[in-house]
Order: C-alpha cells, then sequence, then structure tokens
C-alpha cells in the first residue's frame, strides 16, 4: 500500500498551533507537540480564569465598599442590610464607583441604610437616591471632548440629532452640546 502523507493540511495544522503559541518560554513555542499541549493547558486556564475574574472584582468591589463604610462609621453588611431594607436597588460594582467618585452621595447612601436601619421610613429618600445615580454618568460624561466617535454617536442616537452618522468628531460635540 503507497503511503499518505499529510501535506499541507498537516503542515497548515502545525503552522496554526505554533503560531497560537507565540510568545511561550522555550521549546513550548518552537516544538508542535509542546505547543499543542500548552495550548490545551492555556485554554483551561483562560475558561477557568473567565470565571474567576468575576469574583475577583466582587470581591475588589466589597472591600472598597467596607472601606468607605467604615470612614461613615458603619460595616459592610449593616450597609447592605440597610440599603436592601430601605429598597435601593444599586449593585456593588456602582457602590464602589460612587464610593470612589463622589463621597458625598455615598455618605447619603449611608444615612439612608442608617435610617432603615433604625426602623424610619425612607422610602422616599431612597428614591432620590436612585434618581441621583442615574443622573451620576451624565454628569460624569459632561467633558464630551474625551469620547470616542463611536461614543459620541451612541449619545447623538440617544439625544435624537438627526444625521449623526455622516458628522465628524467636531460635528458630533458641536450638535451635542447645544
Amino acid at each position: 500500500m503507497t503511503r499518505v502523507k499529510g501535506g499541507s493540511v498537516a503542515k497548515n495544522r502545525r503552522r496554526k498551533v505554533l503560531k497560537n503559541a507565540k510568545g511561550y518560554f522555550g521549546s513550548k513555542h518552537r516544538l508542535y507537540k509542546t505547543a499543542q499541549e500548552q495550548l490545551f493547558h492555556s485554554g483551561a486556564y483562560a475558561y477557568r480564569d473567565r470565571k474567576q475574574n468575576k469574583r475577583n472584582f466582587r470581591k475588589l468591589w466589597i472591600t472598597r465598599i467596607n472601606a468607605a463604610c467604615r470612614m461613615n462609621d458603619i460595616s459592610y453588611s449593616k450597609f447592605i442590610n440597610g440599603l436592601s431594607k430601605a429598597g435601593v436597588e444599586i449593585n456593588r460594582k456602582m457602590l464602589s464607583e460612587v464610593a470612589i467618585d463622589n463621597p458625598a452621595l455615598f455618605t447619603s447612601y449611608v444615612n439612608i441604610a442608617k435610617d432603615a436601619l433604625a426602623g424610619k421610613n425612607v422610602a422616599s429618600s431612597a428614591k432620590k437616591a436612585n434618581k441621583e445615580v442615574e443622573k451620576a454618568p451624565k454628569e460624569e460624561t459632561a467633558d464630551i471632548t474625551k469620547l470616542t466617535v463611536a461614543e459620541l454617536k451612541e449619545m447623538a442616537k440617544v439625544n435624537g440629532v438627526e444625521g449623526y452618522t455622516s458628522m465628524k468628531k467636531d460635528e458630533l460635540i458641536a450638535a451635542l452640546s447645544k
């Protein structure tokens, strides 16, 4: 029986593996077999770490919130419990951003939580705080000159600017600042 060689198919398959293994240490980027093994491991690590990344960020947000809570004389657990009793629906990522960027607003959240823990009716102040959070991102983007064209076009779409698709950056800024 005649011998069948892999030809260009096998060569292309190996080349693809070695291309994906660029930058690996030692023989892992030179030899096909070790490169393929390393790529299998790399894929497993990437899959695992995509899940762990979510955990790590949640831990970071909780740490930041806890630090801001301690500055306002309340523990993290009591703060979260007070917010839930007050009916304030804000996630930990946003609370962490508020704690960093707007300490005065975070202090108002702490006061709402303390009032809710004391048993006071805080439904109206909780709604007011939720509205303040909804307004906060708009205030942060007051300097629209630093935004990209894609972000400016998205803002123009939301604001109902006509003909925004063909505008350049300076035209978009002029239309949005009106």
